[in-house]
């Protein structure tokens, strides 16, 4: 059988066909997401814009549009596309081509990630949903400010976002070291906020 582990940063050996909570490490995971493009590389800046940013902006989004939402709904916002620290991002077409092989990995692997930061390993339908829109509301932005869509073409593909959301929000590219840095320094107040 061929190797199906690898080595991380942190010294952990993550299985990525059957993870265990016990290979995971904030660490490791902010610093894979930080070199981690978002749009195959292809957004303006000096810096690709990574999933670690990304991450972070739809935290912020989720937060503002469910204000009353615990802390762990927000953690697993951050987390969303945790399991891409391992498996690099797919933009939408690449990963309905590979078939549910690949869906069926990223959620083994994101369990073991909830699981590992006290979450459940499954979040609740309503709570997907909600960080889904703003997800959605997350690309709408980037495609609009980093990644050369026009806004008509970003609202046939993600809608147009509620213009009072995204008061405020400029996308800027930063070095991965910063990324990182407050990528960790996120998860550490949310997760000191369970």
């Amino acid at each position: 059988m061929a190797r199906a582990w690898q080595r991380m940063l942190s010294g952990r050996r993550l299985d990525l066909l059957d993870p265990t909570p016990v290979d995971i490490e904030v660490e490791d995971i902010a610093h894979g997401l930080a070199f981690v493009a978002r749009w195959n590389g292809q957004t303006m800046g000096d810096f690709p814009y990574s999933v670690a940013e990304h991450s972070l902006l739809v935290e912020e989004l989720f937060g503002r549009m469910t204000p009353n939402a615990p802390m762990k709904w927000r953690l697993a916002a951050l987390l969303h596309d945790g399991p891409e620290y391992v498996i690099g991002d797919m933009i939408s077409p690449v990963k309905a081509a590979v078939g549910p092989g690949y869906g069926e990995l990223d959620d083994r692997l994101q369990a073991a990630i909830h699981i590992r930061f006290g979450l459940p390993a499954k979040v609740p339908d309503t709570v997907k949903r909600a960080i889904k829109r703003a997800d959605r509301v997350s690309a709408w932005l980037e495609a609009t400010q980093i990644a050369g869509f026009s806004i008509t073409e970003s609202d046939r593909f993600f809608g147009h976002p509620d213009e009072g959301l995204i008061t405020g929000l400029h996308i800027a590219p930063r070095p991965p070291v910063e990324v990182r840095r407050d990528f960790v320094a996120r998860f550490e107040t949310l997760l000191a906020g369970l």
